[in-house]
């Protein structure tokens, strides 16, 4: 390098205004927030589906409550809706789940929330998730 250029080359050296100090502030401010959506995303989405597989066992032990004596006499596959939305009642109870169940004589609907908390998120104002998931499931005989 000629002696000039490298003049230049020290004097804009020593005229250093930061600037790179303020773009690696921000990239590990972006950075930190990928990783937190990513991690409490990731979360969430483990939350829905744990939430979908209660539903779904639960609308399925409703959906078993069949009204035998209507299948004995006539022939005809029938949920008693009483005992199904008793029986898919008892199951999130049993596994600790807060949801909703409605039946008919034909189906079997099971809601269930599930709320968790955000770790990573939380330093940017997000404490908690909230997931709902809704499952069905009707009697079938074969």
């Amino acid at each position: 390098m000629s002696r000039p250029r490298l003049e230049a080359v020290r004097r804009q050296l020593r005229e250093d205004r930061g600037s790179g100090t303020g773009w690696a502030a921000g990239m590990f401010l972006i950075g930190m927030l990928a990783a937190a959506l990513i991690i409490d995303g990731g979360a969430a989405m483990t939350m829905r589906v744990d939430a979908r597989h209660v539903a779904q066992q639960a609308a399925r032990a409703g959906a078993d409550r069949i009204d035998l004596l209507l299948l004995r006499t006539a022939g005809t596959v029938q949920l008693d809706p009483v005992l199904a939305e008793a029986a898919a009642t008892e199951y999130l109870a049993q596994v600790g789940a807060t949801g909703t169940v409605s039946a008919t004589t034909t189906l079997v609907t099971v809601t269930v929330t599930k709320t968790g908390s955000t770790p990573l998120l939380a330093a940017i104002g997000i404490t908690t998730v909230t997931v709902s998931t809704t499952e069905r499931a009707e009697p079938v005989t074969s």
